[in-house]
């Protein structure tokens, strides 16, 4: 009862101005055809194991969106809640947890966890998270080990010391082909990729946050999982969520892409639909966060 009433008042002022930001974002389930609410969302997840979130990560109504979800995740599927981000690493977990605990500042929480620069975007969910004790997991592996496979390959991962390798997927990693590679290509807009390598960062960065949420996944198979990420880790279920399926085939995973679109008066849903499986388009005339 504690822990419901914690989130019932945080809650609160979210329910003071959800009535605001309804006007600048719209939410279309692909599978129904037609528009729904974040509770129906929710809803589904009934039936699900892990929600990824695919951002844009200036975007302020895609960041209240998550710190809704995760707020009303948390109140349907009382202490089974997790959040599994990929603006924390992997390595910097015992900082997380101590943090959540209560036992260090936020000052030190910030600067230890090496918290991105628009940390105050994802502060709400921490903070309830930590009010509620549920477990946010610092899913993506650290610059120190993206910058190596970027300069030298993935090959590179393999000299690591034993203990750093318990921080990244186990190798060999897959880099996967096909259409995720030509996104990639049309992303960079055809410039050359170093020999693959930037390439190969992008596919470590994925296999390492599905294996960190596949590692959590099993050893707490009651837990509805929020993954949040930039959505190029998962639109039209590729990325993350790809390397997630080869991990753990047996998970249930929904997907959201969520973007600010030009079309936002009347989104061209059939444009949009491979994306995910629920698509939400946000107000392009709302400030940014950076």
């Amino acid at each position: 009862m504690k822990r419901l009433f914690s989130i019932a008042i945080l809650l609160l002022p979210l329910f003071a101005s959800a009535q605001d930001m309804s006007k600048h974002y719209k939410i279309y389930d692909v599978k129904k055809q037609k528009i729904v609410t974040v509770d129906d969302i929710v809803t589904d997840l009934g039936n699900a194991n892990v929600l990824f979130f695919g951002e844009e990560h200036n975007d302020s109504t895609g960041h209240y969106l998550e710190a809704t979800l995760f707020k009303k995740i948390a109140m349907a599927y009382p202490g089974n809640a997790t959040l599994t981000m990929e603006m924390f690493h992997t390595d910097v977990q015992p900082v997380i947890n101590e943090y959540l605990k209560g036992i260090i500042s936020e000052k030190n929480f910030i600067k230890e966890a090496r918290a991105w620069n628009n940390y105050q975007d994802y502060k709400p969910m921490i903070e309830l998270a930590k009010l509620n004790n549920l477990d946010v997991i610092g899913g993506n592996a650290a610059a120190r080990y993206s910058n190596v496979v970027t300069r030298s390959g993935l090959e590179i991962l393999n000299k690591l010391p034993q203990g750093s390798k318990q921080f990244i997927a186990p190798l060999p990693i897959d880099t996967a082909t096909g259409r995720y590679y030509d996104k990639f290509i049309e992303t960079l807009g055809g410039h050359n990729m170093g020999g693959m390598k930037v390439y190969q960062t992008q596919n470590f960065w994925d296999a390492t946050m599905a294996w960190s949420i596949a590692k959590y996944a099993k050893s707490n198979v009651s837990k509805k999982i929020f993954q949040v990420n930039g959505r190029f880790h998962s639109d039209e279920k590729l990325g993350t969520l790809a390397q997630l399926k080869k991990y753990a085939p047996k998970l249930k995973i929904l997907n959201i892409s969520s973007f600010s679109a030009e079309d936002f008066d009347q989104p061209d849903w059939s444009k949009y639909k491979d994306l995910g499986d629920y698509i939400i388009v946000t107000d392009p005339k709302l400030k940014r966060t950076f």
